[in-house]
Parts: structure tokens; C-alpha cells; sequence
């Protein structure tokens, strides 16, 4: 990309208004991105577009192709966001943590949390990750949030049962938000302890 000293017509009003926007709007890459959630929540990530981000946002339209020339850019960095945001929930529930409590129960809990009052996140969060499947250009974030969540899972066991564990704690998320009701307390914490256990 050309700079506005290497250009001697200087930046097109277009990018020039988005750059001075930025540089008055520090946290609007942000903003934007978090509006991609919002809207993928609303209509699911096929319906997604700029022109409707752009509205949630509360920006205009320049602004999110500015940021994101394209829509899996937007994409990829709605799914880092959710990404971003769920590990820092996981690293807050981490941290509450007793030392030396009961591990299985405690990940029972949080993926009844995933299902019940946080449902509608959790649900949004899969679409965001499961769009993977069919856009190469979210392979990567979609890896990079499956390795960042075994190693916390990691820091209480080993990075081999971390991984399990990680495996497991998703697999009751996706199964959970295609089904009426949650599943069963006793059997979540259950399946838990026997990995916990071996």
C-alpha cells in the first residue's frame, strides 16, 4: 500500500477520511469487528456484509472496507475477536479457581454456563469457527483458538490431556446448542473425570 508521502495526488478522500477517522476513532478496527458478531448472531455468517456491520457498527460504509477488504477479513477478525474475548473469560473463570479443587466439576459447570446463560454466544462463536470449514482464510484463527484453550486446560494437567480435555469441552458445546435441553449435569462432570481419572 501506498503512503500519502509516496503518492503524489495524494490519498483518495475515501482513505484519507477513514485514516483520519481512525486516527480519531482508535478503537473503531475494534468496534467493527465486534459488530461482525452482532451480526452473525443476527443472520448467520452467509448473510453477513459490510453495509450491514457498517450499520451495527455505527460507521459508515468506508470505514469496514477500509479495515477489511474482504468479507472473510471481516470474518477472520470477528472470529480472533470472539476467539480473543472467550480465552480472556476462560482465564478469568481459571483464575477463580480453588487450588486443589474438584477440576471435573468445576469444567461441568462452565460448559452448562456455555449452554445456558451464555448460550446465545456460544452459539454465535460456533458459526464464527465453523465457517473454517469452507473459508481457508479462518483455518488459522479457528487453530490458533483450539491451541490457546488447551494450553490453559494444559496448566492444570499436561499438555497431552489438555488437548483431551479441550476436546471434550467443545464437543459438549456443539453438541449442546443442536439439542432443546442441556445435557445432564452428572454425565458432563462425569465424562470429565474418567479423562481426568486415566
Amino acid at each position: 500500500m501506498t503512503t500519502p508521502d509516496a503518492t503524489p495526488a495524494g490519498p483518495t478522500p475515501r482513505s484519507n477520511g477513514a485514516r483520519a477517522a481512525g486516527q480519531r476513532d482508535p478503537d473503531r478496527r475494534q468496534r467493527i469487528a465486534r459488530a461482525a458478531i452482532e451480526v452473525v448472531a443476527e443472520v448467520g455468517v452467509e448473510k453477513l456484509t459490510h453495509r450491514k456491520v457498517a450499520a451495527a457498527a455505527g460507521v459508515p460504509l468506508g470505514s469496514t472496507t477500509y479495515y477489511f477488504k474482504t468479507l472473510d477479513d471481516l470474518l477472520a477478525s470477528a472470529l480472533r475477536q470472539a476467539a480473543d474475548d472467550d480465552v480472556e473469560h476462560l482465564r478469568s473463570w481459571a483464575a477463580g479457581l480453588d487450588a486443589g479443587g474438584d477440576l471435573a466439576e468445576a469444567l461441568a459447570e462452565l460448559v452448562l454456563h456455555y449452554l445456558g446463560p451464555a448460550r446465545a454466544k456460544t452459539i454465535v462463536e460456533h458459526q464464527l469457527y465453523i465457517a473454517a470449514l469452507h473459508r481457508p482464510a479462518l483455518q488459522h484463527v479457528s487453530q490458533e483458538w483450539d491451541t490457546a484453550l488447551a494450553e490453559l486446560f494444559a496448566g492444570y494437567t499436561d499438555a497431552a490431556t489438555g488437548r483431551a480435555l479441550s476436546v471434550l469441552f467443545c464437543g459438549w458445546q456443539l453438541q449442546g446448542i443442536v439439542r432443546e435441553q442441556l445435557p445432564e449435569r452428572a454425565d458432563v462432570e462425569a465424562s470429565f473425570r474418567r479423562l481426568l481419572d486415566r
